[in-house]
């Protein structure tokens, strides 16, 4: 007589990423905090010798980080991931995620993951046991598309 379960090994390989492309900051949950991250992500894109993103990187972060000081909890922190995409990432405690709405031209406010989502190629958020992460990814430059 044969086995009654079937079993299945899954085998996954990771991969590393050399410290080099990967900055993290924490963020104090101050409004005021929005300009340094800008000026922070805008030296290391220029160290990375991607100034051409630093000003959809800068509207994204400056987005995603006013949400998680407004609308998170502490501790709020942003990293930026240099691999087939630039991945930009704000962390929170919060696990009340964002929703994508379509502002009225009189409203004041509730565009900014409208914006997010129509100048990066994808966002998300990705659920933590601390809390959440909105991410974004953007296209580095000269890499072709190899979407279907």
């Amino acid at each position: 007589a044969g086995p009654t379960d079937d079993v299945a090994l899954l085998i996954a390989r990771t991969k590393a990423l050399p410290a080099g492309h990967v900055a993290t900051w924490d963020v104090p949950p101050d409004p005021s905090a929005v300009a340094g991250v800008r000026e922070t992500v805008s030296a290391q894109l220029a160290e990375w010798g991607l100034s051409e993103l630093d000003f959809v990187t800068e509207l994204v972060l400056s987005e995603l980080v006013t949400n998680a000081i407004r609308y998170g909890g502490e501790p709020i922190q942003v990293r930026l991931i240099r691999d087939r995409v630039l991945t930009c990432e704000v962390s929170d405690s919060s696990s009340t995620s964002p929703h994508l709405r379509y502002a009225a031209t009189t409203d004041e406010g509730g565009r900014g993951l409208f914006l997010v989502a129509q100048t990066t190629e994808r966002w998300g958020t990705r659920y933590t046991s601390q809390g959440k992460v909105i991410w974004a990814e953007q296209a580095l430059p000269g890499a072709v598309d190899t979407a279907p």
